[in-house]
C-alpha cells in the first residue's frame, strides 16, 4: 500500500471514530479500529494510531456514558 491510500485510510479511520462519538459507537469504533490496523501497513504510522485510540475510547467510553 503506498503513502496516498494510507493517508486516505487513516483519515477515514479519525472521521469515523469522531462520528461515533455521537452516532452508532459501537459499529464505528470498530470500523475505526479496524481502518487504523490496516493503516500500519502503510508509512503513515500517527494516523494510524490516532485513529485506533479514539476507535477504542468510542468504543469503550461513550457506551459506558450513555
Amino acid at each position: 500500500m503506498n503513502e496516498t491510500s494510507g493517508q486516505w485510510l487513516g483519515w477515514i479511520g479519525i472521521i469515523a471514530a469522531v462520528i461515533g462519538f455521537f452516532w452508532a459507537p459501537i459499529f464505528l469504533g470498530i470500523v475505526a479500529i479496524v481502518l487504523g490496523l490496516i493503516t500500519l501497513a502503510t508509512p503513515q504510522k500517527g494516523l494510524a494510531w490516532i485513529a485506533i485510540a479514539l476507535g477504542a475510547i468510542t468504543l469503550i467510553i461513550i457506551p459506558l456514558i450513555f
